[in-house]
């Protein structure tokens, strides 16, 4: 994973488990025990989605001309998951359903929140910068002369161009 991508896994992971700790508290407050379960489970359901894709969107960066059919490959796969995962847990008694779903819905929006964030903050370079040549014997200095000022650097072309 490269640096960059790392920073807005981070940015956006960290502030979606805060969100999901306070969405754990809110909803035990609100809903008892099984709402904690319900919040707990919707947050960690979107931190795995979204980790999930955003990490198999850095490994399809090898392949530039497909990345945009790999980034829809990976939303659609998201969203039938998620489709899958709610089906299955319809009717179910392990947890507050509600709390679920509003915890995979603010858990959405603070991820990504963070992940746009993440990438406005990011100092990636979208230009290759050009390898500065190599100094010439005239313009290094000798073994043990001082580097030049600027004003004499500057003296010394104004002589050049005499």
């Amino acid at each position: 994973m490269q640096a960059n991508d790392a920073r807005t896994l981070r940015s956006a992971a960290i502030p979606t488990a805060l969100a999901g700790i306070a969405a754990i508290v809110i909803s035990a407050a609100a809903a008892g025990g099984r709402g904690a379960v319900g919040a707990a489970a919707g947050f960690v359901l979107v931190g795995v989605f979204f980790s999930i894709g955003l990490i198999s969107l850095d490994k399809a960066r090898a392949v530039p001309h497909l990345f945009q059919g790999m980034a829809f490959l990976v939303y659609t796969t998201q969203l039938l998951l998620l489709a899958i995962v709610l089906a299955v847990f319809r009717g179910t008694t392990l947890f507050h359903t509600g709390a679920f779903g509003f915890s995979v819905l603010a858990g959405t929006v603070v991820w990504m929140i963070g992940q746009v964030r993440g990438h406005l903050t990011a100092k990636v370079l979208y230009v290759e910068p050009a390898p500065s040549p190599p100094a010439t014997s005239a313009e290094a200095p000798e073994a043990g002369e001082a580097p030049k000022s600027g004003e004499a650097m500057a003296a010394e072309v104004t002589e050049r161009r005499r």
